[in-house]
């Protein structure tokens, strides 16, 4: 009954292949002029990673196979390349994201097979519709959608030009009044310090001209006289500092007031480009201090503390076998696909079963180069645990991405550290290990731990 079930659906892919094909011959046209508008191609490229996510493993393409558990933004952010390469070479997979377009959009699919565009359409809409549905005359649509899309973006463009355009003309007109304020104010400033200059000279006329008829007057008169003019003296000296005084703010205010008017004519260039060093150093330096304190990332959300029953989670002992053999890797990407878990291996009793024949260094990186495939296909958590004991000295030994590589200490084996990694999980967690020896499978079979044979990962790893 499979093998029908199989050969069916094999049959039902081979025929639609063949109407894919037969369609793409009769809506092929001459091809567009130059590569697609970048507007266009971003909403084409959407389309298809959305519709990939609806699509089942033998529907969709090869290259796209390894794409399809991303989310459909992360699908066409990462796999943007392949996507339009399968668009435009595979007709089957581009007649799937057209039927799907064709459900999602009917009124725009019958109005393009009708050659009759919608005239408020998004031009970005019928530009990916045209391209993928391909009605009669689709080059033509797709060349006037596409241009109406970058008018429309040049359009968008222009107005945000203009209202910062608009903006910083406000703002030049503010730092304009500002400076005529200022200005104003100056003035104002140094005509009263030339009125209270006037008014001491005045005095210091009035002041010389007592003494001078002072000095006709008897000589019980001689003392005042005298202390009149020192008093006309000091009262010079504070007139002629207080003079300089101004003198020098006259000057300030007269170099603020060409400051102004330079700043003034640049706009707010000095000071956006001020602004922009000071937010580029306070990124920088927020960035230094989380390296700096090595700050953990959150792991305990507020929701955690509340007290309540929870559902009881799939573990590991939960992944039913399924009739699979012991070593089946399949088994192990059932185990993998579990949330949160994390694989431990037993380094040397994995590479000592796959390839005794290599130095140890060899059989380490073998290794290592495996775990990171698995590491970054199933986003679980790595660690691999070899023996010390077996080291003549210390290894220098960069671990790839995703894996971390631990050695037991002196005293101590690899089978002690792996049980100790295993209790210091907490109880629920899928915790899978990697080895063939019994003592240690017994042992993290005990500890809630999955053990699994070293063939069933190198038979993983030799699958890739």
């Amino acid at each position: 009954m499979g093998g029908d079930v199989g050969a069916a659906h094999a049959g039902g892919d081979a025929a639609a292949s063949r109407e894919g094909a037969g369609a793409e011959s009769d809506t092929r046209e001459v091809a567009p002029r130059g590569p697609l508008p970048d507007g266009v191609r971003q909403r084409v490229i959407a389309l298809a990673a959305d519709g990939l996510g609806a699509m089942t493993v033998d529907e969709i393409p090869v290259p796209l196979r390894q794409f399809a558990r991303f989310t459909p933004s992360r699908r066409a952010k990462l796999a943007a390349t392949p996507l339009a390469g399968v668009l435009e070479n595979d007709p089957v997979f581009r007649q799937r994201i057209a039927e799907r377009l064709r459900r999602g959009l009917p009124d725009l699919a019958a109005a393009l097979d009708a050659g009759r565009p919608p005239a408020a359409a998004d031009p970005l809409d019928v530009a990916a519709a045209a391209y993928l549905l391909r009605p009669p005359g689709w080059v033509a649509l797709l060349d006037t959608a596409g241009q109406a899309a970058e008018r429309a973006a040049q359009d968008r463009a222009g107005a945000e030009a203009a209202a910062v355009v608009e903006r910083l003309e406000s703002e030049l007109g503010t730092l304009r009044a500002a400076a005529r304020a200022e200005q104003e104010k100056l003035r104002a400033d140094l005509e009263e310090a030339r009125k209270e200059a006037e008014h001491l000279r005045r005095q210091v006329r009035g002041l010389q001209g007592g003494a001078k008829h002072a000095e006709k007057e008897a000589k019980r008169a001689q003392a005042e006289l005298e202390t009149v003019r020192a008093e006309a003296q000091t009262a010079i000296a504070a007139a002629d500092k207080e003079t300089r005084r101004l003198r020098g703010r006259v000057s300030e205010a007269e170099s603020a007031l060409e400051a102004s008017r330079r700043a003034a004519r640049e706009g707010r260039s000095m000071e956006d480009t001020r602004v922009r060093l000071l937010l580029d150093t306070v990124l920088e330096a927020a960035q230094g201090l989380r390296r700096e304190l090595a700050l953990p990332p959150v792991g305990i959300r507020p929701a955690d503390t509340v007290d309540a029953v929870a559902p009881e989670g799939a573990s590991p002992k939960d992944i039913a076998k399924r009739a699979l053999e012991g070593d089946d890797p399949a088994l192990l990407d059932q185990l993998l696909s579990l949330p949160q878990a994390h694989l431990v291996i037993d380094g040397y009793n994995v590479t000592k079963t796959g390839y005794p024949s290599l130095a140890l260094s060899e059989q380490r990186v073998r290794l290592l180069g495996g775990l990171a495939v698995i590491a970054a296909q199933t986003g679980a958590e790595v660690t691999c645990v070899f023996d010390g004991a077996q080291l003549d000295a210390p290894v220098l030994l960069a671990p790839p991405r995703g894996v971390r590589v631990r050695f037991s200490k002196a005293g101590e084996t690899a089978d002690e550290l792996i049980r100790r990694l295993v209790r210091a999980e907490p109880p629920g967690r899928p915790v899978i290990v990697v080895s063939s020896d019994r003592e240690v499978a017994d042992g993290v079979r005990r500890a809630g731990a999955r053990p699994v044979p070293s063939t069933m990962l190198l038979r993983r790893l030799a699958r890739g």
